[in-house]
Parts: structure tokens; C-alpha cells; sequence
């Protein structure tokens, strides 16, 4: 059974950065992508969920929404299973609960999904 487990989130000021964690186990799919999105009351309404970005294990393709660009950076430690969201510069926007997934695109359906961690960006 695939289990995803993040970390580090947290209250930072506007400006200011975090890094969250994401490792996976319990997979055995040979090539897969991994990623975040992000909602601010669950699950619940769909349509609210946003896309933020994902890493292919089969190399260094990346994806970021318009939103992000620029300020958030995707890494992946394939030997340790896990990737990781540089968060820079922090707007009061961003706040949400992060979700990591992993499926075979960086879509929701059919996704395996974390628990998610809380982001609050406010002064």
C-alpha cells in the first residue's frame, strides 16, 4: 500500500521560506510522478484544488502552476523516495494545506494523496 507522508510546514512571515518534504513507500511502480497541490478546506470542493507542481522519477521534468513560477523549486531524492518544495518568498496567498500525490500524471484522479501539511504565510 503506497503511503505518503509529509513534513514542514509551518507559520512564516510574507517573504520568508519553507521547505516541505514528501517520502513515499509501499510503491512499486517504475516510473511515476510526484508533486503538490494544495486546498484550503480539504478535499471538499474540488474546484478549488490547485495544481502547484510535480517531478517526474524518470527525470528532471518539472511542472509549476503560474502561481508559483519562480519562487517554488521541486527536487527529488529518488535513493531516499522523496521529494521536496523549496517555498521562497511566501505571500499571505499561499496559505493552504499542502498535499503530496503520486499517480501516473499530475492529475488528481486516481491519485494517491498524503495527509497533508498546513502552510500559513501572515505577518
Amino acid at each position: 500500500q503506497v503511503q505518503l507522508v509529509e513534513s514542514g510546514g509551518g507559520l512564516v512571515h510574507p517573504g520568508g521560506s519553507l521547505r516541505l518534504s514528501c517520502v513515499a513507500s509501499g510503491f512499486t511502480y517504475d516510473y511515476y510522478v510526484m508533486g503538490w497541490f494544495r486546498h484550503n478546506l480539504g478535499f471538499e470542493r474540488e474546484s478549488a484544488r490547485e495544481r502547484v507542481s510535480c517531478i517526474h522519477s524518470a527525470g528532471s521534468s518539472t511542472l509549476y502552476s503560474d502561481s508559483v513560477k519562480g519562487r517554488y523549486t521541486i527536487t527529488r531524492d529518488k535513493a531516499k523516495n522523496t521529494i521536496y518544495l523549496q517555498m521562497n518568498n511566501l505571500r499571505p496567498e499561499d496559505t493552504s494545506i499542502y498535499y503530496c500525490l503520486m499517480n501516473v500524471d499530475c492529475q488528481p484522479d486516481g491519485a494517491h494523496w498524503g495527509q497533508g501539511t498546513q502552510v500559513t504565510v501572515s505577518s
